[in-house]
């Protein structure tokens, strides 16, 4: 996860803010979003700081919301030391343990872009990354960055599901994932388990948290989160408990 090359302070890095788009989570809402200079490259050492300070990585990209007016879109992580399942979370564990898992380098395989183009043809036909193609997937989630890794949870050899994540100095961010729509596998909650799973790794590598990201109370899709307990929540740059809804 280390690497040799010179990082240069926060401080001195150039930011861009984009024009005001409509907002992917709230309706009649404009976002606004804060990106690092895409001429820098986001090594390990400033990935590792604007972590702590909120910021997200798609693709080449790290960014966070920086929306005038709105502070909606809150930064959130689970202490892994202090994280005990819940007894759902548990069933689900003892459900999936059938399931394989396997750590890859986060390049382009046609077997996950077909995954991924089921998933969002059939989860997501009414959202922003509808439709799929080939060109998305490869932006969105591809990395050629030692700190870039996609996980893979097969059963019997058949791919069910791929876990975008990212490994940092301290912690693991999940940044996305997908898994094989079909009803079937409803019951093993796929995404769960992959959150699941991530804080085993995390526990595993003595990394002390995983971040998931934004949370929205006003977002039933990120209702999900707040299963996850105890939660930290970023305030300004101090991340505090979360107190359970």
């Amino acid at each position: 996860m280390s690497s040799n090359a010179p990082q240069r302070p926060v401080r001195d890095l150039r930011f861009f803010l984009t024009i005001p788009h409509p907002c992917s989570y709230l309706k009649e809402r404009e976002a606004t979003t804060l990106f690092l200079d895409p001429q820098e490259s986001p090594g390990q050492g400033v990935y590792d700081a604007l972590s702590l300070l909120g910021f997200r990585r798609s693709g080449r990209h790290l960014y966070r919301p920086h929306c005038e007016g709105c502070h909606a879109c809150i930064s959130v992580r689970i202490p892994v030391a202090e994280f005990r399942p819940s007894r759902t979370q548990r069933k689900l564990m003892h459900r999936n343990a059938d399931l394989t898992l396997f750590e890859r380098p986060a390049r382009f395989h046609e077997e996950h872009y077909q995954l991924y183009d089921r998933y969002i043809r059939t989860r997501h036909a009414d959202g922003d990354m509808y439709p799929p193609s080939h060109e998305q997937y490869r932006t969105f989630l591809t990395l050629d960055h030692p700190y870039a890794r996609l996980l893979e949870f097969r059963l019997d050899g058949r791919l069910v599901a791929v876990s975008a994540i990212d490994l940092l100095s301290h912690g693991i961010s999940a940044i996305y994932t997908f898994f094989d729509p079909d009803p079937a596998f409803d019951r093993r909650s796929l995404g769960t388990y992959a959150v699941l799973r991530t804080l085993r790794l995390a526990e595993e590598r003595a990394l002390p948290h995983v971040y998931l990201g934004y949370w929205i109370r006003e977002c039933r899709k990120m209702n999900y989160k707040q299963a996850f307990q105890p939660l930290e929540y970023l305030d300004g740059r101090t991340w505090r408990r979360l107190i359970a809804l």
